[in-house]
C-alpha cells in the first residue's frame, strides 16, 4: 500500500511521479488526473497536522493577494492515519535558478523587480497581534543557533566576522515590526513559465517575524543572478532603499550562514562542502564584514 492510497480521489489520478528536489522532510508528487490536470501532493508526519492546517488557512487567505504561487486544494489525513496530506496546484514552468542565467542581464534584474514585488505583497500580510516582540523571539534564536554552531564540531573559515557582527548589532532588533513570511525566499523556490511568468513555490517552512529576514538568504540568489538579486531588493522598495535595511540584512546572512553548516550536517559532506564554499563567498562579498552593501549588489543594471 502506497503512502496516498487512502486519499479520497485517488483513484482518479492517472500518474503519480515523486519530486525529489529540495531538502524538505515531506514527501512530494506530481500527480495527474484522468482529466491531464497537474496537482502537488505533498505528505508529512501526522504530529505536523495543526501546522499544515494552520498553512492551509494561510494561503488560502492570500488569494486575493493574486500571486501565481502554489495554493492549496485540499487536506486530510492518510497512510492508515500515520501522514497529513496537502494537494496544491501544480505551477507548470521551469526552475527559475536554472532558466535565469539564460536570460539576457536586464531582464534577470526585471524578473528581480517583480520577484521583489511579489515579496512585499505577501508581506501585506500581518503577524497575529499576541505574537511576541521580534527582539525577544529573534535573539533567543540567535542563541540557538549559535550554540548548535558552536557544538556541530566544524568551522567556517573566518566565522569570527560572522559572531563579532551579530553579538555588535543585536540593538538593530528592536521594535522591528513583524508580518508574514514564506520563510525560504529564495531564487531556488521560483519557478518561470514559457510567458516569463514568476511563480513561488514551497510555502512550508512559513512563518510570522520581521519582513527583512526574508532577505537571509540573498547569498543563494546571488550565486545564480546579481542582476536578479540586485533587483529583488530594489523592487521590494521601489529604489528607495534605506541603509538600515543593509545592515539588518548582513545580521540576517550571518545568523543564517552560522546556522548553515549545522544544518548541513545531517545531508553529509556534499552539502557541508557548499555550505562551507557559501561562507567563503559571503565573506569576499561584504570585504570580511566590513562594509554594510554587498559586492554583488549593483548600483546600476
Amino acid at each position: 500500500m502506497t503512502i496516498y492510497q487512502d486519499i479520497l480521489g485517488a483513484r482518479k489520478w492517472k500518474k503519480v511521479e515523486e519530486v525529489k528536489k529540495g531538502w524538505s522532510l515531506e514527501k512530494k508528487f506530481k500527480i495527474t488526473l484522468d482529466s491531464g490536470e497537474t496537482q502537488l501532493l505533498r505528505i508529512v508526519d501526522r504530529e505536523q497536522t495543526e501546522r499544515k492546517q494552520r498553512e492551509f488557512k494561510l494561503l488560502s487567505d492570500l488569494k486575493p493577494l493574486k500571486i501565481w504561487m502554489s495554493t492549496p486544494l485540499e487536506t486530510g489525513i492518510c497512510n492508515d492515519g500515520k501522514s497529513v496530506y496537502t494537494i496544491f496546484t501544480w505551477l507548470e514552468g521551469q526552475d527559475a535558478e536554472i532558466l535565469l542565467p539564460q536570460y539576457p542581464k536586464k531582464e534577470q534584474y526585471a524578473l528581480g523587480v517583480k520577484a521583489g514585488e511579489i515579496l512585499k505583497k505577501l508581506h501585506s500580510h500581518s503577524a497575529p497581534r499576541d505574537q511576541t516582540s521580534w527582539e525577544k523571539r529573534y535573539n533567543k534564536k540567535i542563541d540557538l543557533k549559535i550554540r548548535a554552531y558552536e557544538e556541530c564540531g566544524l568551522a567556517l573559515e573566518g566565522d569570527q566576522y560572522y559572531l563579532n557582527y551579530i553579538a555588535q548589532q543585536r540593538d538593530l532588533l528592536n521594535d522591528r515590526p513583524q508580518s508574514f513570511q514564506h520563510g525560504d525566499y529564495h531564487i531556488g523556490n521560483m519557478i518561470l513559465n514559457d510567458k516569463k511568468e514568476l511563480g513561488i513555490i514551497d510555502f512550508n517552512r512559513f512563518n510570522f517575524g520581521d519582513p527583512w529576514e526574508e532577505f537571509n538568504r540573498m547569498t543563494y540568489s546571488a550565486e545564480v543572478s546579481t542582476e536578479f538579486a540586485t533587483g529583488l531588493i530594489n523592487g521590494y522598495f521601489n529604489d528607495a532603499v534605506p541603509m538600515i535595511f543593509f545592515k539588518l540584512m548582513k545580521l540576517y546572512i550571518a545568523v543564517n550562514q552560522i546556522s548553515a553548516l549545522p544544518w548541513a550536517l545531517e545531508y553529509g559532506i556534499t552539502d557541508i562542502k557548499i555550505m562551507k564554499d557559501l561562507s567563503r563567498k559571503t565573506l569576499k562579498s561584504y570585504e570580511d564584514f566590513s562594509v554594510n552593501i554587498p559586492k554583488w549588489y549593483k548600483s546600476e543594471v
